[in-house]
């Protein structure tokens, strides 16, 4: 009975030492920040891509279209700004920037310069009533879409 009393007893003080012990802690994510009077970086600007706004376009009928010789793009002779059709859509390169629509009347949104169809691109300066050049004057990079100068042609910065 003493050895079943000892047997008990060490049990007990066995479980009562597991119980008492601390349980370890691991952390996923650890980070220790050190300042030593050294300010912190700032964080870098956000840059917003504002599109610029679209052309003053309000027509309540589609435009007389003309097409342009030699290529499958059609331009509007009795408007003052720069209207295009081609594919079904209609482009408008107004400020230096590329606007695109699904009907002549609007709404017009902005598109990048990359995504404007090659044919459009190629349509000669003398179709534009406002020249893509007119951003040159105005401290803009000169416009390399290719207006009018054919294939090949080797562009050199002024």
């Amino acid at each position: 009975m003493k050895y079943a009393l000892v047997v008990a007893g060490l049990a007990v003080a066995a479980a009562s030492d597991l119980a008492m012990r601390p349980a370890p802690v691991w952390a996923d994510k650890f980070n220790i920040g050190v300042n030593i009077g050294v300010p912190a970086p700032p964080p870098p600007p956000q840059i917003a891509l504002i599109p610029p706004p679209p052309p003053p376009i309000a027509l309540v009928t589609p435009p007389p279209l003309v097409v342009v010789p030699g290529t499958p793009v059609y331009y509007a002779p009795g408007l003052s700004l720069n209207f295009f059709a081609y594919g079904g859509r209609y482009y408008s390169h107004h400020n230096g920037a590329w606007f695109v629509a699904a009907n002549s009347t609007g709404p017009w949104t902005f598109i990048a310069a990359n995504r404007i169809p090659r044919p459009v691109l190629a349509v000669p300066v003398s179709y534009y009533k406002v020249p893509p050049g007119h951003r040159k004057k105005i401290g803009g990079p000169p416009h390399r879409g290719g207006h009018g100068k054919g294939r090949g042609h080797k562009w050199k910065d002024d």
